[in-house]
């Protein structure tokens, strides 16, 4: 699973996600692309089940771009512990997603291929998305 090698600060506030994405949002690398319609938390394991998926639908064919990182600690209090004594230990690993992001992008197939196995890396991920290719418009 990804995870970053190093942070600055272990531990992060929760936030709130605005706006739709500012940078992030053409297709750069591959000619079939996974956007997102709704904003949301996209786990390190949702990636890589999104990885696996996609991988093995092309065979390894194809050329898989990954445009997001999580790189946002996410902290959780054990079970049946009392309130106060400080924040949760870290969990787990999340990327931050805007409305209008690209995900993943497939590259080095032909586009009918190349859009089911981004149909199969949709179904893991728990925010919408729709699938554009490098000639449509945004």
């Amino acid at each position: 699973m990804l995870t970053p090698a190093r942070t600055k600060y272990r531990k992060m506030q929760k936030g709130r996600i605005r706006g739709s994405a500012k940078g992030g949002n053409e297709i750069s690398f591959g000619s079939v692309a996974l956007l997102s319609t709704s904003s949301g938390w996209v786990t390190s394991k949702q990636i890589e089940a999104c990885r696996v998926a996609a991988t093995r639908h092309v065979k390894r064919d194809a050329k898989i771009w990954i445009r997001i990182f999580p790189d946002k600690p996410i902290t959780k209090k054990p079970a049946e512990v009392r309130m106060g004594k400080g924040k949760g230990g870290v969990e787990g690993w999340v990327a931050s997603v805007k409305y209008g992001r690209v995900l993943f992008e497939v590259g080095g197939v032909d586009q009918a291929l190349a859009t089911r196995a981004l149909e199969l890396a949709a179904g893991k991920l728990p925010i919408s998305t729709k699938i554009i290719a490098s000639t449509d418009e945004i």
